[in-house]
């Protein structure tokens, strides 16, 4: 069988190229993807070539939120059938090392994560029509579960890792910097876990619109009313918990000057190197922490998500089909009007 497949070779130079899918063998489950989400690392491996000091170093096929429906299955497979709609985790643990066995998945030394160029060979993703994976990567959803929702399972899976990383939530004030979709489904998360107050900030309108119907009690515009958070700075700082998801220096200040004192940061967004204003975070004894990927966060999404406990149709802005990948990731970096950007493949 033949199938596209978005392919990165480098800098600006993204393709969509044809090869031969072999019939899955062992425990693979051979999928026909339905929907595909473009995330930031997708556009910055293709924008800038890489993250930091991560570098696409040899073609990739892009992409790792992912859904689609069961075509084959190969020998050893149980229970699952052909006809069936499931999420993929793009996430494979070897299953052995040091911190598998600890139950971090999430730090496998062995991981292999579709679409990711931090190892040589680079793992390859699941931009394409069909595409072979192991059955412990496919979760099943209801015939009632759209697909593009449904692929919308692994950034849920990341923001309730994150949300998890800053402990209890209930009857909290938080604030989430950055209304992107990670922004916008962390508040989703936020208002699942019990917290109280949930203050979004972004520069962009379109983004701020989403991000309450996802469940934000407020929006800011600091592009355009920035002094609307100096409230929160007023007897050393009022939230309890900033989830900060943009990776903007401005951003993590605004985060250690409305933080109360022994309050927790989590950083979701990455970037490079940003400048960290370490005295008030000392004085403050605020508590930073990172958050990375997700371990069993992925089912629980995935049950989410099909269960309708939160609804993730408002962060996708656009559908574009693959033939017209290009346009989808151009479209995707402008947040002026776009949050989440999904490519449909061939029914």
């Amino acid at each position: 069988m033949q199938t596209r497949v978005c392919r990165l070779y480098g800098q600006d130079d993204l393709r969509i190229d044809t090869e031969a899918t072999l019939d899955p063998i062992k425990d693979e489950v051979l999928v026909r993807v339905g929907a595909g989400g473009v995330c930031g690392s997708d556009m910055h491996y293709y924008f800038e070539g890489g993250i930091g000091q991560i570098r696409v170093r040899e073609p990739i096929i892009l992409g790792h939120e992912a859904a689609g429906t069961i075509v084959a299955l190969g020998p050893d497979v149980s229970g699952l059938s052909v006809g069936q709609k499931v999420a993929i985790n793009p996430s494979h643990p070897c299953g052995t090392c040091r911190y598998c066995q600890q139950n971090l998945q999430q730090h496998c030394l062995n991981m292999k994560f579709f679409g990711s160029a931090m190892p040589m060979p680079h793992i390859q993703g699941a931009f394409r029509d069909l595409v072979n994976v192991g059955q412990g990567q496919c979760f099943a959803i209801g015939d009632q579960t759209d697909i593009g929702r449904a692929a919308c399972a692994e950034p849920l899976a990341v923001c309730l890792h994150a949300v998890a990383r800053a402990g209890d939530l209930s009857g909290k004030k938080v604030l989430i910097t950055g209304a992107g979709p990670i922004g916008s489904l962390c508040a989703a998360a936020a208002k699942l876990a019990g917290a109280a107050e949930i203050v979004v900030t972004d520069l962009q309108d379109f983004a701020l619109d989403v991000a309450r119907k996802m469940g934000a009690t407020r929006t800011i515009n600091i592009a355009k009313a920035a002094d609307e958070l100096t409230p929160y700075e007023a007897e050393k700082g009022q939230f309890d918990v900033c989830l900060e998801c943009s990776a903007a220096p401005a951003a993590l200040r605004t985060a250690i000057s409305t933080l109360r004192p022994q309050g927790i940061l989590v950083q979701v967004g990455v970037a490079g190197e940003m400048p960290v204003p370490f005295n008030p975070l000392v004085a403050k004894e605020i508590t930073i922490t990172g958050t990375f990927r997700f371990s069993t966060e992925f089912a629980e999404a995935v049950g989410m998500i099909d269960r309708g406990e939160i609804d993730v149709a408002s962060i996708i802005s656009q559908t574009f089909p693959l033939e017209t990948a290009k346009e989808a990731f151009e479209v995707a970096r402008d947040r002026s009007k776009s949050v989440k950007v999904q490519l449909a493949f061939a029914s």
